[in-house]
């Protein structure tokens, strides 16, 4: 693993400006550069990349990122590589321990030469394969398409594979799943007679096959099992031909099968791509949406193609935001899109995309299927099965629209549908000259309550990810926060914290990739953008943050107040002893925040009439 304090020093030598501007045309625009977005279609620029915060960000697409992000999701390189590609340009290199060790690396090329190796001598067995070649024709594929996919045949013999494995004894085909050992060691092909689909990755390289039988005999399709180049949870067939069209159609289609990503690309749908073999994953759907704003299941319309478009929902739900789309189509039943359009033709397909139910129509289907809404006993089941998908969700725009599209169907009302989930609604907080998240004595947030306070510290959270050079100075406040680190905002305060002071020079970027692993990163990722074009002045954050974090001081001081006062008058006594000194201390030290929140206020009024 590379250590985090390495990747916080080479962003701080990087410039993003420059990492972008070598393929985007970039156009400075007030303290940031704009440009026409890489990652989908555009006319008009909403592509940003910000120097001071070393991140990028298109309000199109909603792609962002810092400039490890831009090389994975352009360049299409692994995480790994695009720091060592960085650390070259600036002349640092890479920990040992933070690389995969020459062995390994060795290894992981070995896996993918042998695999490819496999892939032409089944690309070359196609052109002798009468049936395999009558197949092709019998599903209307050209040559053209076939060659575009690399589609290929294993003969129907044991060990066909030693015709171009010199040692078919190589440890590397079992490795690669290209051979299986039986009893007594020995070795046989683990594709025969079938037609070959070569999975590639990002960067072009097989790292498996998907396999179909010809003879009708079971099971029809057989895939690589998992290996150290081949994760079926990571990867999406078709993924590196369609990329490019993903980014021109602002969409992908994700469909079931092999054949149906070939059959939709000939017939004019090239942005297509499949799962491999198992459920749609969030790491799947989050690799599209680094893609495109707009992603499209496709499913039978089954019983089992409901299920699948189940977990499909599922899976988006995490990574889905205000600024990105899903849909779901359901195909008539018994037809998938390859039986669709060479039965009907590709208009029939259009039409069905046309028909395709919004996110929001197949939560609501899918939460209260088999529910019977008129019923309270229905509505019931149904908020309890939209609660874990609900929950799930980054505080947004889109949740809040989904929570009343359930509440009207269960004739509740959206506020208590949040409290009984315990989701903290999102709003942004207005600047802090504003004073609107203070009460009228200018001390703990307007009307007080744990919904306030959440709101408050969801604004610090904003500031710091956009200014998190200021984080060292609040070390004592944060601590206080991380020490208790009960709630969720206290614990993603405290992330950030630790990962704005584990370096040198902290900008967002760095930051960014420093928290990459965490369980809160897509909403970090979220609070990041919103402040990417906003002008404020560091001493405008540092003001802000010092106003905020002596605001929820005042609310702990006066809850603990509260608190004492409510035990003396539970017992019916005066507050007594050691707790009335507390008290008194309390008191104290409410009165030194309200003075210490009036200077700030005296030198913020300054500073606007000297403006």
């Amino acid at each position: 693993m590379i250590p985090q304090g390495f990747i916080v020093d080479l962003l701080a030598r990087v410039d993003i400006v420059d990492v972008v501007g070598r393929s985007v045309a970039l156009k400075k625009s007030g303290q940031n550069y704009l440009g026409l977005c890489p990652f989908h279609g555009e006319k008009t620029p909403s592509f940003t990349v910000s120097p001071s915060k070393q991140f990028f960000h298109c309000f199109g697409c909603g792609a962002h990122g810092s400039a490890i992000g831009f090389l994975m999701d352009h360049r299409g390189l692994s995480y790994v590589e695009a720091i060592q590609e960085l650390a070259q340009g600036v002349g640092m290199t890479v920990p040992q321990d933070g690389r995969a060790s020459a062995a390994e690396q060795t290894r992981s090329r070995g896996l993918t030469e042998v695999l490819q190796t496999a892939a032409e001598f089944y690309r070359r067995q196609l052109k002798e394969a009468p049936s395999a070649i009558q197949y092709c024709k019998s599903r209307g594929l050209t040559g053209a398409i076939a060659a575009r996919y690399a589609l290929g045949y294993a003969p129907d013999g044991w060990q066909s594979l030693k015709a171009v494995f010199e040692n078919y004894a190589d440890p590397r085909l079992a490795e690669a799943g290209l051979v299986i050992t039986g009893e007594e060691n020995k070795r046989y092909d683990r594709f025969r007679g079938r037609l070959m689909f070569p999975i590639r990755n990002r960067r072009g390289a097989v790292i498996g096959f998907g396999a179909r039988v010809l003879d009708g005999s079971e099971p029809k399709y057989l895939n690589s099992p998992e290996t150290p180049v081949y994760h079926k949870g990571q990867e999406l067939y078709g993924l590196y031909e369609a990329s490019e069209a993903i980014r021109r159609a602002a969409r992908a289609i994700v469909c079931e099968g092999y054949m149906d990503v070939i059959q939709l690309a000939q017939a004019g749908y090239p942005e297509t791509v499949a799962a491999l073999g198992t459920a749609i994953t969030p790491h799947q759907v989050g690799t599209l949406f680094r893609l495109t704003p707009h992603v499209i299941f496709s499913f039978d319309g089954d019983a089992a193609g409901r299920k699948a478009a189940r977990r499909a929902l599922e899976a988006t739900l995490p990574a889905i935001g205000d600024e990105r789309r899903a849909s779901f189509l359901f195909l008539p039943e018994g037809e998938d899109p390859d039986s669709l359009i060479r039965a009907h033709g590709v208009g029939a397909f259009e039409t069905e995309l046309a028909r395709a139910m919004s996110l929001s129509q197949w939560f609501l289907r899918s939460v209260s299927e088999g529910c019977d809404l008129a019923q309270p006993e229905g509505r019931a089941a149904a908020v309890a099965a939209a609660r874990p998908l609900l929950e799930a969700m980054p505080p947004g725009a889109l949740r809040m629209q989904l929570v009343r599209v359930l509440g009207e169907a269960a004739r509740t009302p959206a506020q208590d549908l949040e409290n009984l989930f315990g989701l903290v609604p999102w709003r942004r907080l207005p600047p802090s000259r504003e004073r609107a998240d203070e009460g009228p004595d200018g001390l703990g947030p307007r009307g007080g309550g744990r919904r306030q306070v959440e709101h408050l510290k969801r604004r610090l959270l904003q500031r710091l990810l956009a200014f998190p050079g200021l984080a060292r100075e609040f070390n004592a406040q944060i601590a206080v926060l991380a020490v208790d680190g009960g709630e969720r905002l206290d614990r993603q305060i405290a992330q950030v914290w630790r990962a704005a002071t584990s370096g040198g020079v902290a900008h967002t970027g760095a930051v960014l990739e420093a928290l990459a692993q965490s369980e809160y990163i897509d909403e970090f990722r979220g609070l990041a953008t919103r402040d990417l074009h906003g002008d404020d002045a560091e001493s405008v954050a540092r003001e802000e943050l010092r106003s905020g974090f002596l605001a929820l001081e005042a609310e702990r001081v006066q809850a603990e107040m509260r608190r004492i006062a409510g035990d003396a008058s539970q017992s019916g006594q005066a507050i007594a002893g050691g707790e009335l000194e507390r008290y008194l201390e309390l008191t104290q030290r409410l009165r030194d925040i309200k003075q210490e929140r009036g200077l700030q206020k005296n030198v913020a009024d300054r500073l606007e009439s000297a403006d």
